[in-house]
């Protein structure tokens, strides 16, 4: 028993170094599409990611060095606590999370656990419902870029925040019964009352390095995943995923056609929504609902960078794995049913005009 149990491990230890090995390979012998796919990876993180995201790292850096979360917090607590068991300042990181978009919310929640502001297990709480898909995202690079119609991207957004908030609800109970320590928030708030006009520089410094740093992170798990859908294509890795997900499609009764982008989603968000809202106007309310589920989940690329934001913290991955199935779930039932209302009031949800963002590979 003691020996297989040897096995076993000897085992595990194994496959990561060579999926590794068997990585490296791809990307010699793909290496002319791989160069292409990188490319695109990156002009996306550069056009798209950077101008939208980075202003916001910028500022959330600065108000935290101010006391705008610890007032924010008393105006605020009579409706966090109750409703999502959280202290007022969290109500912080539920505002940049839904305006900014990915990952703001998993950086936001970690500076708090770092600067002891709120516990662990409410961290842990704002982790499952705090990391959102940005509005000028969805209005604009999925509903005017990807599906040609902004009413489309107002419902992709309007199901989008509701199914955030109703996780939220949902995860209060997220290890309610666990005794909450004391945190003093007045030590919290003095240490920001020595910012004056004679260290704002050197605060707007740190605070610009630090959203480099977490931008750059950004851009290479954009690249690095791009690269990796490249390979999976070409290596026909991505025909064997699909065959091995069209019967449940089918038995969704959704056309086999979107596995490949749904794929391409769960990988890495913006590849898998490109493709899907390049898709015939004819199965258009699976286009949008398989969107609305995509926007919810954020994709394995974003759970790492939330891995990455929260590693030096206590704060476990869990609540925020268990939070995005429920988003996405809960983000595609809301999209059918607004669909349904937006058709009874005649809104046109029809695509009609598809930009595609960059070149397929």
């Amino acid at each position: 028993m003691r020996k297989n149990h040897f096995y076993i491990l000897k085992l595990k230890q194994l496959i990561l170094p060579f999926i590794l090995i068997l990585f490296t390979i791809c990307l010699v012998i793909f290496s002319n599409t791989n160069l292409y796919a990188a490319k695109n990876g990156l002009l996306l993180w550069a056009n798209s990611i950077v101008p939208t995201l980075f202003p916001f790292f910028v500022a959330t850096e600065l108000l935290s060095h101010t006391n705008f979360t610890y007032y924010l917090g008393k105006i605020l607590n009579r409706f966090m606590k109750p409703i999502f068991n959280i202290k007022g300042e969290g109500s912080f990181a539920l505002i940049m999370g839904i305006i900014s978009g990915y990952p703001t919310g998993a950086k936001i929640a970690a500076n708090f656990r770092l600067n002891n502001i709120c516990s662990k297990e409410e961290c842990e709480r704002l982790l499952s419902f705090t990391n959102n898909s940005g509005p000028l995202f969805i209005l604009g690079t999925v509903g005017i870029s990807m599906f040609g119609n902004s009413t489309v991207g107002v419902l992709l957004l309007i199901s989008h925040l509701l199914a955030s908030i109703t996780v939220g609800i949902i995860f209060r109970f997220w290890k309610a019964n666990v005794k909450q320590p004391s945190i003093a928030n007045s030590s919290y708030k003095n240490s920001n009352d020595n910012i004056s006009l004679s260290n704002l520089g050197g605060i707007i410094g740190n605070s610009i390095t630090n959203s480099i740093n977490t931008i750059l992170l950004i851009g290479g798990f954009v690249v690095l995943f791009s690269v990796i859908i490249s390979i999976l294509q070409n290596s026909q890795l991505l025909n064997v995923l699909t065959t091995f997900l069209s019967p449940i499609f089918r038995f969704l009764h959704i056309p086999e056609k979107f596995t490949s982008g749904f794929i391409s989603g769960i990988l890495e968000l913006t590849n898998g929504l490109n493709i899907i809202g390049n898709l015939p106007e004819k199965h258009l309310t699976y286009n949008i609902i398989l969107a609305s589920f995509l926007l919810g989940l954020g994709g394995l690329s974003v759970l790492l960078q939330v891995w990455s934001t929260i590693a030096k913290t206590d704060l476990s991955i869990k609540p925020y794995i268990l939070g995005k199935l429920l988003h996405a779930c809960i983000s595609a039932l809301y999209t059918f049913l607004l669909i349904k209302s937006f058709i009874v009031f005649n809104f046109d949800l029809r695509i009609k005009r598809s930009i595609c963002l960059f070149d397929r590979f």
